[in-house]
């Protein structure tokens, strides 16, 4: 480039250093998000992955969100799992990324007869297109009725014996703390971009100083006891408040939820601290976008641009949003 402008008089370019060189391919670098909800958004959202460079997803059909009825029955859920693999194909080929399916129960709100639920997801996870278990996991308070601990804990570990028996990962639902808000809405409208009524969780059936880290370790014991290994539990929502445990006292990957930061408050940010103190090993992101949230189908895209602004090497950030996905999930190509 020219040391010497032809402007009028001094403009910023005559005092710049020598310019960086940048590491354009980021710009072609594909990745996957290993944990969303895109067979609920728009054609439109879904075809925004596909724009940023998307290569595979796996689209998670276990969340009780899409379900009318409380409690919920094992007919409900199955239905959810039915309608995911139903239009999965149609998906494909209409946004050319590998579109892969998750399925699990959530334990978010009571489901009746859950049993049911368990005998017949092991002829599902015998389908090629379901590459995951989940997401589930213990959570610490339920929309309108409370699901006793023991019997969340059982539910789990039960799915994690099928991920087991079937080679599966586990994708688990790790309560988040959420971020600090200066002031609370009103009750009655509940929290503007979450189209659920907040009000109607009930009181927590895990109490105590930390009962979302508490979820957490009953989640890591139960695959323990299941004998599913480690490295094949992947933690979504990871944040602050359980990454030491989950990097220094497991084997299980990582994965930070970053597609409505607004609400979790965990961002790029919080990806490149760990990488730095923990190494880029067992990290992954995604964006957990689905139709009952204010969430940014380009929010992983615009990942590996921060992560790079944040120091984070191109090859670490290749091995974070594509490596890691690929070998676990064993998409991509």
């Amino acid at each position: 480039m020219t040391s010497t402008y032809p402007t009028k008089r001094p403009t910023d370019a005559a005092h710049l250093e020598d310019e960086p060189d940048l590491p354009r391919e980021l710009l072609n670098l594909p990745w996957i998000d290993i944990h969303n909800h895109a067979h609920t958004l728009s054609w439109e959202d879904r075809e925004r992955y596909a724009l940023a460079g998307c290569e595979g997803m796996v689209m998670v059909s276990s969340g009780y969100h899409w379900t009318p009825y409380k409690p919920v029955r094992a007919g409900d859920v199955r239905y959810l799992w039915d309608d995911a693999v139903n239009r999965r194909a149609a998906i494909e080929r209409n946004h050319f990324f590998e579109a892969a399916l998750g399925l699990g129960v959530h334990t978010g709100v009571r489901i009746e007869d859950p049993d049911d639920l368990i005998d017949a997801m092991d002829a599902y996870c015998e389908l090629d297109e379901v590459v995951a278990v989940g997401e589930t996991g213990v959570t610490p308070s339920q929309h309108v009725e409370a699901w006793d601990v023991d019997e969340q804990r059982a539910i789990v570990q039960a799915q994690m014996e099928l991920a087991d028996k079937h080679d599966l990962p586990v994708i688990l639902h790790t309560p988040n703390t959420t971020t600090d808000s200066k002031r609370s809405y009103r009750p009655e409208v509940g929290v503007p971009g979450y189209e659920k009524n907040t009000a109607l969780g009930v009181e927590p059936v895990l109490d105590g100083e930390n009962p979302q880290l508490e979820a957490v370790k009953l989640d890591v014991q139960a695959a323990r006891d299941a004998g599913l290994a480690e490295e094949r539990v992947v933690a979504s929502h990871a944040d602050g408040n359980n990454t030491d445990y989950l990097m220094t006292e497991t084997e299980c990957y990582l994965s930070y939820t970053i597609g409505h930061s607004w609400l979790v408050g965990v961002d790029a940010a919080d990806v490149a601290d760990a990488i730095d103190e923990y190494g880029p090993d067992r990290i992954m992101v995604d964006t957990d976008c689905a139709n009952v949230l204010r969430t940014d189908p380009f929010a992983l895209k615009r990942a590996i641009f921060e992560l790079y602004r944040y120091g984070i090497d191109v090859d670490d950030i290749r091995q974070v949003v594509y490596e890691n996905p690929r070998e676990v999930f064993g998409l991509g190509t």
